[in-house]
């Protein structure tokens, strides 16, 4: 079911960007009309170079669009950006290596001025969210891969933005980090209730976390299926061995599929 309009967290119509290069025109997006309300966890998956990544940029402010139109929480991607209203999580997990972990998660709160008794406060809460507490002081490279990047979605929540965008956060981590992960995300998306925007190229991870899943074609990159979720919210690992499971996957994968042929 679409989400109401009042809860309307993204709304994009006939998004297209096209970048100029030295060997002509690239076209990255056409024609994206998506919608996505509060509390939704959406992936995006598709071919590489189909467009998922630049299309959380945009919704960024990253990257400007060439066409159509996009709108988060009623403003433009420019003015979202200027009043803070999502966090960013890259594919590294992008922390200074000269600050401790406490320091890397306060380097927005300090940016935005917050003082420093709310800044320990919120560093205090976003580490015990992510289940960092007690390496506080330590340096990232102390730190494994996938402790780097719960760090990593800590500076993102230390603000409290009520929209997260996620770009492929754990595709270089090993298969049993990222199923721990996975785990992680959804409890902390449970006790956030944020909208959360998450781009993979792996389809069980895309099914395990989503509420709705946006399948796009290769470039240039088109919204081809969304598939909508019926797993419950509370999914133990195991569920993905269930039917239920298995026959999203082979629609996603179907899709997928069914993208190629615009090639």
């Amino acid at each position: 079911m679409q989400p109401a309009v009042s809860n309307t967290v993204i709304e994009a119509s006939k998004l297209g960007l096209t970048f100029q290069t030295n060997d002509g025109p690239v076209r990255a997006l056409s024609d994206v009309d998506l919608s996505v309300g509060k509390g939704e966890f959406v992936s995006f998956i598709g071919p590489s170079g189909c467009g998922k990544t630049t299309f959380l940029r945009v919704i960024a402010d990253l990257e400007q669009p060439t066409s159509g139109m996009i709108s988060i929480n009623g403003m433009t991607p420019q003015q979202a950006r200027e009043a803070r209203a999502y966090g960013y999580v890259f594919q590294a997990a992008a922390l200074f290596p000269w600050r401790t972990i406490e320091n890397n998660v306060a380097l927005p709160l300090e940016i935005m001025g917050v003082g420093r008794d709310e800044q320990k406060a919120r560093i205090k809460r976003t580490l015990d969210l992510v289940n960092l507490s007690g390496f506080e002081k330590k340096y990232p490279w102390q730190l494994s891969g996938g402790m780097q990047q719960r760090a990593s979605i800590a500076r993102a929540l230390a603000f409290d933005a009520d929209l997260l965008l996620m770009d492929e956060p754990f595709g270089a981590l090993d298969e049993i980090v990222r199923d721990h992960l996975n785990e992680q995300l959804l409890k902390l998306w449970a006790q956030t209730d944020k909208t959360i925007c998450f781009v993979t190229h792996s389809i069980p991870e895309a099914v395990y976390l989503s509420t709705r899943i946006v399948v796009m074609s290769p470039r240039p990159g088109r919204v081809t299926d969304v598939i909508e979720s019926t797993l419950p919210r509370e999914r133990p690992l195991d569920i993905r061995e269930s039917p239920e499971f298995l026959a999203i996957a082979a629609r996603v994968r179907d899709g997928l599929r069914a993208g190629h042929s615009y090639d």
